[in-house]
Parts: structure tokens; sequence; C-alpha cells
């Protein structure tokens, strides 16, 4: 009879224990199912005219750290082989690290660049933010996200979901291998969070006017 009463036991730990991972584990499938069939290498890219870099972290002496360079290195390759005309660059300007955009855009413009092709903003304080200003602010409607692997999946769902024809493209990582474990167990936690901001419909932290900034660069 003990002996039964403690395999209850164990079977209903691991029935709970199942269902605590489930849980967990649902909005990262969202975003992971919600992105199949439009995540991209840079070499079979498809064409846009907007390209979308999420920023992170710069360096003390205010340079792109390897992540971030390998975001920008990528958008540059997609707007040389013409799969994109303009990049937008979307961070924090008030960053731990530093101003993430004005970073951004002077490593584009010393790999070759136009200036004229750049748009910074300033207030994409996560990725929820960068896509839902994307589309408000400055009027986004079909663009390639580009990031790397541990994160795009969120990143282009939250995108599609806000409405924005969105194309995810796995950046170059100069990265160590621990680094992309952490991002990536990282990413998976933070999917909840996209899961929330989704379902309350959250408004960005900063609400700014309608920028036309890219359009008139896709004047020019």
């Amino acid at each position: 009879m003990r002996l039964v009463r403690r395999r209850r036991r164990l079977l209903l730990v691991a029935a709970v224990a199942i269902a605590a991972l489930v849980l967990v584990s649902a909005p990262w499938a969202w975003t992971v199912l919600a992105a199949r069939g439009h995540l991209h290498s840079e070499a079979d890219a498809p064409t846009a005219e907007v390209a979308i870099v999420l920023g992170t972290e710069v360096t003390v002496d205010g340079r792109p750290s390897p992540r971030l360079a390998g975001r920008l290195e990528t958008a540059a390759a997609l707007v040389r082989a013409g799969k994109a005309r303009v990049v937008l660059v979307s961070g924090d300007s008030n960053g731990g690290s530093g101003d993430e955009p004005a970073a951004m855009a002077a490593y584009l413009t010393a790999l070759g660049v136009d200036t004229r092709r750049i748009v910074t903003d300033p207030h994409g304080l996560d990725t929820y933010d960068t896509c839902i200003r994307a589309r408000d602010v400055y009027g986004v409607t079909r663009a390639l996200v580009v990031t790397q692997s541990f994160h795009v999946d969120r990143a282009v769902t939250l995108c599609r979901h806000l409405g924005i024809d969105a194309e995810g493209v796995v950046a170059r990582c100069h990265c160590p291998a621990t680094l992309l474990v952490e991002k990536s167990v990282r990413d998976y936690f933070a999917s909840g969070k996209a899961v929330w901001d989704t379902l309350r419909n959250r408004s960005p932290a900063i609400s700014s006017p309608r920028n036309t900034a890219i359009q008139q660069a896709l004047q020019d």
C-alpha cells in the first residue's frame, strides 16, 4: 500500500512538472511556429524596401558590440545586394551601454551605406517597441528583420502580429558558443513577455508623432 501511494505521488509530481513545462514553453512555441516559413539566410533573403536592425548594447568606446556589428554587416550586405533600400536602426539612445542607434548609424556609414538610406529610431527600447514604432511612427508595412538566430523568431513573430509583413534574416554573429547558448535561454523566457505584450495590446513606452524619414529616403 505504501508503495502504491509513493507511486501515485511520483506520478502526480511528474504530471505537475510536465504541465508546468508545457505552460512555460507555450509562448516560446508560439514565436517559433508563427515565424516558420518566414526565416532566411543572408544569401536567400527576399527583397523589401526596408530592413529593420534591432539594437543591442554598444562597447565602452561607443562602437557596436560583436553581436550588433554582425546585424549591421548583414544589413549592409542586403543593401549592397539590392535586397533592401533603407535601413531602420532601432535601439535605445539612452541605453545603459550608450547610444545604440547613433553607433549603429555610424557603423553602417563606415560599411559604405549611404547616410540618406539610414533612418534611426532612438526609442526602440525592446523588440515589441521596435516593431510597433516601425508600424505606427515610421509607416513600415513590409520589412526584413535582421537579428541573430536566437532572437529572430520572436522579432519576426511580434512584427507580423503587429501587422508588418516581416521576413527574418539571420544575421552574422561574431559570438562564442557560450554566448549563443546564454542568449537562447534568455530568449526562451523572454517569449513570455512577448505574449503578454501582445495579449494586452501594449502601447510603446515612448509615443512619437508620425515620421516620414523612410518615405523621404525611398524617394531619393
